[in-house]
């Protein structure tokens, strides 16, 4: 039932819409239906399970803290340390995660609150966007 629902969060970046439907998220953010999105887990455990990290970079993914990670396989990850995410991740174990407005346009609260699901308040403030690397098996680039 949590799988289909968006839903409009403060995330440990900024707020955004949380959801493990892509299709759903592309379609309210009206986004190239190609693009992949952040897909943020509440574990090292969890992120296991969908792809192997390269072992130049283990601790760097262990120890980053809002640090997004593009792995080998050309998707993006990002471990959440936040406890206030957390409360949802620790349910969904993973989910899509995205800036809460349309695809390059600029914040809006009111068209965040009207497009999701369920609104988890408090919605605070935007912070710093995460920090991207690109990882590749001995190589390691910034992007962000």
């Amino acid at each position: 039932m949590l799988e289909n629902k968006v839903f409009l969060t403060q995330t440990d970046t900024a707020i955004g819409f949380v959801s493990q439907n892509a299709q759903k998220l592309t379609q309210i953010k009206q986004r190239p239906p190609h693009k992949h999105y952040i897909t943020a887990v509440n574990s090292l455990e969890t992120l296991k399970t969908f792809t192997r990290i390269p072992k130049a970079h283990k601790n760097r993914v262990r120890r980053a803290n809002k640090t997004t990670f593009i792995m080998p396989n050309t998707h993006s990850y990002r471990v959440v340390k936040d406890a206030h995410h957390l409360l949802l991740l620790d349910r969904l174990k993973w989910a899509y995660t995205t800036s809460a407005n349309l695809s390059g346009k600029a914040y809006d609260e009111n068209f965040g609150r009207e497009v999701a699901d369920v609104v988890i308040e408090p919605l605070s403030k935007n912070a710093q966007p995460s920090k991207i690397f690109k990882l590749g098996n001995t190589t390691l680039q910034r992007i962000r």
